[in-house]
């Protein structure tokens, strides 16, 4: 392995450089930029994705048709009323009396419109005990829920005048409401509370409270600057809530580590006797370096999502991408200027006891010198004694906890595999169900002719109806709503399997390729695409399925290219995926085990779910990727930057790994503290999704950074550097090494300067 040129090279070494001599132009440019982003943001709006845009397919096609009629969709409510006990039937007097005192208490609202009476509709269940009034909310159906609370007191106040049954009320806008009320508060919580817990690390880590509000400083003002700019782009691709979470998750997590690595890097040399010009330049030329290959890497994983097809997707992906360029030019250009304006005031705000703590250890409060750590110093020292033993034990545990991902089942949750029994509405969803099968969430077919009062059409939308029910995919009733002006009819047809989403699926699946050819198929110039909740599920899942190996492709083809230019061998680039694959399998495997078989599931409150939401092992396969390149760019980069000193490859990898332990422990304990934060939310999805991120980053920075990486390089030697010689025509992105980096450092000329970390 040759040193190379050691001149200062590379754009995070100039841009590092640059930013230090024109510090206050640097920091000016950079809140310039972060006003100018939230201000033309602001101004602009944001354009959300629109549902004839989530999905392709049937589901895409009904949303369509809808939208270019011009009608809004209302959201639909019901009201079930049902005998306590057996003896009571909907025909008995009492029981039309209570029927009747709700379609008045509800009319009386003035929010409601078209009320019908289940004597009228036929919405009465098979034993008779159970009926439902049904009724659309006036408005706009995404703002239904704020409006629907007089509804839903006027039902309360009929449920207490006939205590002899039960009445309570369901449909898209009090379910919208209770979600809101119940878990709108809760999001928030969890998403502003991620900035002081990751403060709260920090200040640990730093012992300063300048040096621990540097980093949060420049996440948050990424992250303000991201969000002004998902208005401008949303203009051209839609944007979402949801791609705003994901997009705060990220932002704060890379945001803070690149601060960390400059920073703790910029105090180890000055530890070590840099004066702090030339510490800054060693920091911009080795973890700068770091910080961008890192952060290209995660950029490319990221982009991995624009391949699904999927705008919810598309929007996720594209809004983290964005939060990660920024991050990461932020922290190669405005922190070296930041931290050239503070010189020693960084250290201002000290914590006593802790700061001492600190001095004492030199750094990492560890007892060692120059910032290696004790704990991963002892860990190290088995590893290389014996790294086949230890690459044997790792690499069979991590197969071992990723294994039960070979049975994992993945599905859109239902109402009570998301809540369980943590909300009443969830009862009132179930006991629907099991009275009318499907019918809290019927497929909806979307007719469209070019006259849907034409007899042909009148007939074959009868023949749908009674074939419907007569195929066995549905037990009825089956409703049909015609919207004369516009020549497009909406039939709402209940499913037989209800909240089984498997049983649900057939029922859909017989509706699609056999009721339908044989009904409205045979007339001539009728669409008749079938959505609803069912059918978006079987539509996402397809759609899914189908562009995992485009994404995986992209995601690891790209990346093992950037790992080979960046590294110059062929080995690094290998090992990387291959270490990444691995802890992604890990963290599907702890999902499997705890979602879906419940293994340690009362730990996290997530007892009885048995699958995993659709959308999330792709997700994390794009999101753990991405981030685990953090730690092993950083660590990688170290050993690599100890080889190019003339140390043996061993003793590379031991200074590697023991120096980086501390920077990469408390980037990781941020990232597992506010990912565990998203566990702890009540909605399964979300608790999925902070379990399974704070496990992959867990398992990435302990047993695959320090115990698999320094056991596999440390077997394959100087083959670690192989790179075949018809490769060498590769573009050059190797380490920005300095001279400085490059020669060894000299003890501090007074031993009062020393800055403890």
């Amino acid at each position: 392995m040759r040193n190379g040129d050691t001149r200062v090279r590379g754009i995070a070494a100039r841009a590092g450089g640059w930013s230090a001599r024109h510090r206050w132009a640097a920091v000016g440019i950079w809140v310039l930029f972060v006003v100018l982003a939230m201000g033309l943001g602001s101004a602009a709006g944001r354009v959300d994705v629109k549902d004839s845009d989530q999905l392709k397919g049937e589901t895409h096609t009904a949303a369509k048709i809808v939208e270019d009629a011009g009608i809004e969709e209302p959201a639909s409510e019901s009201v079930l009323i049902q005998a306590k006990d057996a003896g009571t039937k909907a025909t008995d007097a009492g029981f039309r009396s209570a029927v009747a005192d709700v379609v008045e208490a509800v009319e009386g609202t003035g929010e409601a419109t078209d009320v019908t009476s289940p004597y009228d509709t036929g919405t009465i269940s098979k034993d008779g005990r159970s009926v439902l009034v049904q009724f659309d909310m006036r408005g706009a159906s995404d703002t239904a829920g704020e409006r629907v609370e007089p509804v839903l007191n006027a039902v309360e106040g009929v449920q207490k005048e006939h205590a002899e049954l039960r009445i309570e009320e369901i449909g898209g806008a009090s379910m919208m409401k209770t979600f809101d009320d119940a878990f709108g508060e809760d999001f928030k919580r969890a998403e502003i509370s991620a900035v002081p817990v990751a403060f709260g690390i920090l200040l640990i880590a730093f012992g300063a409270l300048v040096a621990a509000l540097v980093p949060v400083a420049l996440a948050v003002t990424a992250i303000i600057a991201t969000m002004g700019l998902m208005g401008i782009v949303s203009h051209v691709m839609p944007m979402s809530d949801t791609a705003n979470s994901v997009m705060l998750l990220v932002g704060l997590a890379v945001g803070v580590d690149y601060c960390l690595f400059y920073l703790r890097r910029e105090r180890e040399e000055r530890e070590a006797g840099r004066d702090a010009q030339t510490a800054l330049r060693i920091a911009a030329a080795t973890s700068g370096r770091a910080i961008v290959v890192s952060g290209v890497t995660v950029c490319v994983a990221m982009a991995g999502m624009l391949f699904t097809g999927l705008a919810e997707f598309e929007a996720m992906g594209l809004a983290s991408l964005m939060v990660v360029a920024v991050a990461m030019v932020g922290s190669v250009t405005v922190l070296p200027a930041l931290l050239s304006l503070l010189g020693e005031r960084v250290e201002k705000g000290r914590v006593p006891f802790l700061h001492r703590a600190k001095r004492r250890a030199n750094g990492n409060g560890n007892g060692k010198g120059n910032g290696e750590s004790r704990f991963w110093g002892a860990v190290l020292k088995v590893v290389l004694a014996r790294p086949a033993i230890a690459l044997v034990i790792a690499a069979g545990t991590l197969l071992a906890i990723s294994a039960p991902a070979l049975g994992m089942k993945t599905q859109n949750l239902t109402l009570d595999q998301e809540f369980g029994d943590s909300l009443p509405i969830v009862g009132t969803y179930n006991r629907v169900n099991d009275a009318f099968p499907g019918g809290s969430e019927p497929a909806e077919v979307v007719v469209k002719a070019d006259d849907i009062n034409a007899a042909d059409v009148k007939a074959a939308l009868a023949d749908f109806r009674t074939e419907a029910v007569g195929s066995g995919a549905s037990l009825g009733p089956v409703d049909i709503k015609v919207h004369d002006a516009q020549n497009v009819a909406f039939v709402y047809v209940p499913l037989v399997g209800g909240s089984d989403q498997d049983k649900a699926e057939k029922s859909l699946t017989l509706l699609r390729d056999t009721v339908r050819p044989d009904t409205l198929g045979k007339v001539d110039g009728v669409q008749a695409p079938i959505t609803g909740q069912v059918a978006g599920s079987a539509d996402f899942n397809e759609q899914l399925v189908g562009s995992v190996t485009p994404v995986f492709a992209f995601v690891v083809v790209f990346a093992f290219l950037l790992m080979l230019l960046s590294f110059r061998s062929l080995t690094i680039a290998i090992t990387s995926i291959v270490l990444n694959l691995l802890s992604v399998a890990a963290a599907y495997g702890i999902l499997v085990g705890v979602f879906q078989h419940g293994w340690g599931a009362s730990l996290v409150g997530a007892e009885g779910v048995g699958a995993i939401i659709t959308w999330l092992p792709l997700f994390l396969f794009v999101i753990l990727f991405g981030l685990s390149m953090d730690y092993h760019v950083f660590v990688v980069s170290r050993i690599r930057e100890a080889r190019l000193r003339g140390l043996t490859t061993t003793d590379a990898i031991r200074h590697g790994v023991v120096t980086t332990a501390g920077v990469v422990t408390s980037a990781a304990v941020i990232m597992v503290a506010v990912f565990a934060i998203f566990g702890t939310l009540s909605m399964q999805s979300m608790k999925q999704m902070g379990v399974g991120l704070a496990a992959a980053v867990l398992i990435d920075a302990t047993i695959i950074r320090g115990v698999l990486l320094p056991a596999v390089m440390a077997l394959l030697g100087e083959r670690n550097w192989y790179l075949p010689k018809w490769m060498n025509r590769l573009p050059d992105l190797t380490h920005d090494e300095s001279a400085e980096a490059l020669a060894p450092p000299q003890p501090p000329a007074v031993e009062g300067e020393k800055v403890g970390v």
